[in-house]
């Protein structure tokens, strides 16, 4: 993966084996797996086992091209851990029984226990009721006693609830979904070494987000937080980010398009045109955490149809938005159902008039990326461009509110390898939607029909009447966009255009064989 920068094509690591320091030399454009690979074949062509890497303060290296490089006299130390089938096999599977039946046994004296308890606090209970009936206690003396058997009932109950229900009471999003989050005391969160390489890379547009897996990119955005100041700024607890963010993936559905690596890619984009504008000295911690979190939550548990299908299919977020960017609308109630629960509330820190800002600010960026607003939004955030006034709320919400647009329908900025999957991704979806549309018998819009689109097709006329001047109109505010953003587009659209005269050129040349016979 390139980033923008003239770096040499091999990378050179020291890795400690068994006392010994070895060199090892890899392409900066392998692949992961054939860095391990290599790592294998330096530990003595090892095979029958896993192998580790860690710094010299314990860490864990990622064995992938982006590794940080290091010096003989600081070198890396690979642990080689044998794996002897048959025995280890035999000892794992004893112990796995004994943890099973382990855990069995818990839980039967847990439940027992929690019987136990019930039926000696339900004796106390009895035993104050005939202590009312048989003595008559006074007024006040019998509403004490009233008042000590609503405690009893309540003890027995969340008793039960502790002990049995060990999860946490979901809460229900607005489409009967559950907003999925795990009570965790310290989140799984791999301890990762970002490279100053990796680092810089990922403030640039060429980033390449096919490269990370789930982990990774949850660390990457944890890191974008810490970076930007927000953790200080809002007094964010570090565990509570991380929390946040393994809620918010684990409410992403697992759509072709719109699922948790879009969500990351977006907030990439955003990050690097807070970097390549230079915004950090223009806008306001507020402004950039509002730009930051909207990224994060804009597409949160999106059903994988768009707000079309929605309203055609009477669907329930359709009525109850009153067809009003029913999408729109979800994804903000999702956002803020997963702050309101404690654990997972990043703001939890704020002043209420600060939280009330956030929420606001938040609730128009991720309602500005509905595309039916798409005329409306740029259009007034070009009547402001020649004037532009960061001092003026009016301006800088209209600059908020096309940026996140630009990061929502971004990918054609990126290398064309970068770009081309998700243009795959898109059409699956789509494809998936006008399926459904044709069996419910709803109009279907010709860019969706898998009979009537090619991937040409689809492009060229959203680069040509979307992309180029939303993007340009914000290249007059910030001329730095034009070689780096509009130029790539550009480019795009003339490839898309190519590949179409070329489809077209088969197909006469078919058609001329077929004539021919």
């Amino acid at each position: 993966m390139g980033n923008g920068s003239s770096i040499d094509a091999n990378k050179t690591i020291y890795v400690e084996i068994n006392g010994k320091v070895e060199k090892v030399v890899f392409n900066r454009q392998c692949g992961s797996q054939d860095v391990v690979d290599l790592l294998m074949q330096a530990a003595g062509g090892f095979r029958s086992g896993v192998i580790t890497l860690r710094d010299s303060d314990g860490a864990l290296i990622p064995m992938s091209p982006t590794m940080p490089e290091n010096t003989a006299a600081n070198p890396y130390k690979l642990a080689c851990k044998e794996v002897k089938r048959s025995q280890e096999r035999s000892s794992q599977n004893s112990q796995m029984l004994q943890s099973v039946l382990s855990q069995v046994s818990d839980h039967f004296n847990s439940t027992f226990k929690v019987e136990e308890l019930q039926t000696q606090l339900n004796e106390r209970l009895r035993a104050l009721e005939r202590k009312m009936e048989m003595e008559s206690l006074k007024l006040i003396e019998i509403e004490k006693c009233k008042k000590d058997i609503a405690e009893i009932r309540e003890h027995i109950c969340n008793s039960q609830k502790k002990t049995i229900d060990f999860r946490m009471s979901p809460v229900s999003p607005s489409d009967d979904r559950i907003v999925r989050h795990k009570s965790k005391s310290v989140p799984s969160f791999q301890k990762y070494t970002l490279s100053e390489e990796t680092i810089r890379y990922l403030k640039q547009p060429t980033f390449d987000i096919w490269h990370w897996e789930a982990n990774e990119m949850l660390c990457l955005l944890e890191h974008m937080y810490h970076d930007l100041g927000l953790v200080r700024e809002f007094s964010i607890n570090p565990t509570t980010l991380k929390r946040w963010l393994l809620c918010v993936q684990e409410n992403y559905r697992n759509n072709p398009f719109h699922n948790f690596r879009h969500c990351f890619c977006v907030t990439q984009m955003m990050y690097g045109l807070l970097h390549l504008c230079e915004l950090k000295d223009k806008l306001t911690a507020e402004d950039i955490c509002i730009l930051i979190t909207s990224c994060v939550c804009h597409d949160l548990d999106h059903p994988g149809y768009n707000n079309t299908y929605q309203i055609n299919a009477r669907t329930e977020l359709a009525i109850r938005y009153n067809d009003i960017s029913p999408l729109e609308n979800h994804h903000c109630a999702v956002a803020f159902q997963i702050l309101s629960n404690p654990e997972t509330n990043i703001f939890a820190n704020v002043e209420q008039t600060v939280f009330k800002r956030l929420r606001a600010g938040m609730v128009m960026l991720i309602l500005a990326t509905d595309m039916a607003r798409h005329n409306e939004i740029l259009e007034a955030f070009r009547s402001k461009c020649d004037v532009f006034d960061f001092t003026l709320d009016d301006h800088l919400n209209s600059l908020k509110m096309v940026l996140i647009k630009c990061c929502d329908i971004s990918n054609e900025v990126r290398p064309f390898e970068v770009s081309e999957p998700w243009v795959d991704c898109l059409l699956e979806e789509y494809f998936n939607q006008s399926d459904r549309e044709k069996e419910e018998g709803l109009p279907v819009a010709p860019f969706m029909d898998r009979e009537k689109v090619t991937k040409p097709t689809a492009q060229i006329g959203f680069i040509k009447f979307v992309l180029i001047p939303m993007f340009s109109t914000v290249a007059r505010l910030f001329p730095q966009l034009n070689d780096v953003i509009v130029k790539p587009l550009t480019d795009a659209r003339d490839r898309y255009e190519e590949m179409k005269e070329s489809d077209e050129k088969k197909k006469t040349d078919v058609s001329k064989e077929a004539s021919k016979q």
